[in-house]
């Protein structure tokens, strides 16, 4: 697969969960806020991320979208790890499930292996 096939997969596996991230999250914070707002605001914050890394990744030819790109996708890794682990071990405080929640159990774990695939493709590109 040549770099820049894993380039537009890595791009459009983005679009996809900044999509369905920002979907989520804005249906939760309006409708059931009240529910669960740790929860929810993490899905708003994982939305976010998600947009800027998407957009980041894509222009990752330029030096500045590199470095905000490895900035988002560290987040994006602490977030998935930190929450993950708190959500199992306090799991009352994540009644409904986040983007990042039990590690992206309910996206797949496509959370959690994603930005490991997208800083590895920026060190590698980095290189070349």
């Amino acid at each position: 697969m040549s770099p820049s096939t894993l380039h537009r997969i890595i791009v459009s596996i983005y679009v996809v969960l900044s999509l369905a991230a920002l979907g989520r999250s804005s249906f939760q914070i309006l409708t059931k806020f009240d529910d669960a707002p740790l929860a929810y605001s993490l899905s708003a914050l994982a939305a976010v991320v998600y947009v800027i890394a998407t957009v980041s990744v894509a222009m990752g030819h330029r030096p500045i979208a590199r470095r905000i790109a490895r900035w988002s996708l560290s987040f994006e890794l602490a977030g998935v790890l930190g929450v993950g682990g708190l959500s199992l071990i306090l799991p009352e405080l994540f009644p409904d499930q986040t983007v990042w929640s039990q590690f992206g159990m309910g996206y797949l774990f496509i959370p959690l292996v994603l930005p490991v695939l997208g800083l590895w493709w920026l060190t590698k590109r980095a290189r070349v």
